[in-house]
């Protein structure tokens, strides 16, 4: 099965969401400390399959954000 990069993004973010509530509720060490790591790892996959995702869009920088024009009504 392959994750996209989307995916992957969020399954980081769960990862390092959970580290922190571990953390702050004084779970083992052994065990926060080797989620950090794979944590950290995830971050590196994460960039990388974000960077090299094949990711095409007909949006260009003249179209600004769609939700507020930077164009101003005289």
């Amino acid at each position: 099965m392959k994750i996209s990069a989307m995916d992957m993004v969020g399954l980081t973010t769960l990862v390092l969401v959970v580290v922190t509530v571990l953390a702050s509720i004084n779970f083992s060490f052994g065990w926060v400390f080797y989620l950090t790591v794979f944590g950290q790892i995830m971050v590196g996959v994460m960039v990388y399959k974000v960077l090299t995702d094949n990711y095409k869009t007909s949006k260009t920088f003249e179209d600004f954000y769609e939700d507020k024009s930077y164009k101003q009504d005289d």
